[in-house]
């Protein structure tokens, strides 16, 4: 990149020209209403509901479904006066003519067989992430997709559709960054991650995070959305995958472990991907930084900061005559200048009105089950690596 063409793109840096995604588009295509069923009730299905609640004009929660009774009656409490149907067994919910939307928020070993299901239903399909618990589920999902295609899949990696998110992507692409070759993404809590149980045979079907017949652990509910994210900026997928972890603090019967740090190369970029989470130490808590010859990104979920290295930021600081640009408003005393002026939205509200205008088009959504597939293998290679110690390749197949 030209130092003049730099500076430019450091002045639109400072404001909001960097182009972001489109959203509200409800008055764009009318005012169909899509009748919506969620599957698993628990805290994202809930969750869920109450962002859908949130697009009135664009979707109806028409059905809910759980196989645990607690959670049902809390629902129809809550929502008692409302038009929504009950369900233990997901195939009666099917059954409904008039559904138009699963939503698959359930424990990720039951997303294969639930989005299967739905998609032969010939219902449309949100599905969380990762999409499939394992590397062949994904690629079977995949080929079901192909069979279907007025089927519109969606799959839940929300930071797709953040503005914060689209800006790096934009600079990424850009070359504002230069060469990258360093990502280090963190998501660390200190807690157990347990969820209090109502009954002791209930253990495994509320804490299914922790166990591996129900679970990808730690890689697959929070790492896989950095790991997301950097394939989608940098149009990539990984070339090797290894990990190392364990079982380091919470000996409490658990499976799944509770201190991770997993390593991805990424060959044809020249770039390695280092991705972590423990559940001894919030200090650090979410941070993602992707590093580059000219500068750094450092996210949190909903704010961002550029760090130029030193000659970049001497260059982004004067004012060039041909240009125009202006000098830059830098955050604080850090050396760092904001991405966005202001914080954004829940990701899953973005993703929701995106989904809408592909319902309405018929077109494929920014997270696919293609997409979202390569990002499951990734998971499932990551969790191979860690309970084999071994060094996991990706392989042709596995390119959806």
């Amino acid at each position: 990149m030209k130092r003049r063409d730099f500076i430019k793109t450091g002045s639109a840096l400072a404001g909001t020209a960097l182009s972001l995604p489109i959203t509200g588009f409800g008055s764009l295509f009318g005012d169909r209403i899509y009748k919506v069923g969620i599957l698993g009730y628990g805290d994202r299905g809930s969750g869920l509901h109450n962002i859908l609640n949130q697009l009135p004009g664009k979707f109806e929660v028409s059905s809910v479904c759980d196989v645990l009774d607690f959670r049902l009656d809390k629902a129809k409490k809550k929502w008692a006066g409302k038009k929504i149907k009950y369900f233990s067994d997901y195939h009666k919910m099917l059954e409904e003519k008039d559904l138009d939307i699963v939503v698959v928020a359930t424990p990720l070993n039951g997303h294969f067989e639930q989005g299967k299901a739905t998609i032969e239903a010939g219902k449309h399909l949100y599905i969380e992430k990762t999409m499939t618990f394992t590397a062949d589920q994904a690629m079977q999902l995949a080929g079901i997709a192909k069979k279907h295609p007025k089927q519109v899949i969606q799959v839940g990696h929300q930071y797709r559709y953040s503005p914060l998110y689209f800006k790096v992507k934009e600079m990424i692409n850009s070359g504002y960054l230069g060469k990258v070759t360093q990502v280090d993404a963190r998501w660390d809590r200190n807690h157990n991650w347990r969820r209090a149980v109502h009954a002791p045979e209930l253990e495994r079907m509320i804490n299914w995070r922790m166990y591996r017949e129900y679970s990808g652990g730690l890689a697959a509910e929070l790492l896989s959305h950095q790991m997301d994210f950097i394939h989608w900026a940098f149009d990539c997928v990984p070339s090797s995958v290894y990990g190392t972890g364990g079982i380091d603090h919470f000996n409490d019967g658990r499976e799944t472990y509770d201190n991770i740090q997993v390593s991805l190369r990424y060959a044809d970029q020249g770039m390695i991907g280092s991705f972590g989470a423990t559940c001894s130490n919030k200090h650090e808590g979410y941070h993602f930084k992707i590093k580059g010859t000219k500068g750094m990104v450092s996210l949190l979920m909903d704010e961002g900061i550029f760090y130029p290295e030193e000659e970049i930021r001497t260059e982004l600081q004067q004012i060039d005559g041909v240009s125009g640009a202006t000098k830059l408003v830098w955050a604080n005393d850090s050396g760092g200048i904001k991405i966005l002026d202001q914080k954004t939205k829940d990701g899953s509200i973005y993703a929701m009105e995106d989904f809408y205008r592909c319902l309405q088009e018929n077109s494929l959504p920014h997270s696919n089950v293609y997409n979202g597939g390569r990002t499951a293998i990734a998971v499932a290679l990551a969790n191979k690596s860690l309970q084999d110690n071994s060094i996991e390749n990706w392989q042709e197949k596995y390119s959806l």
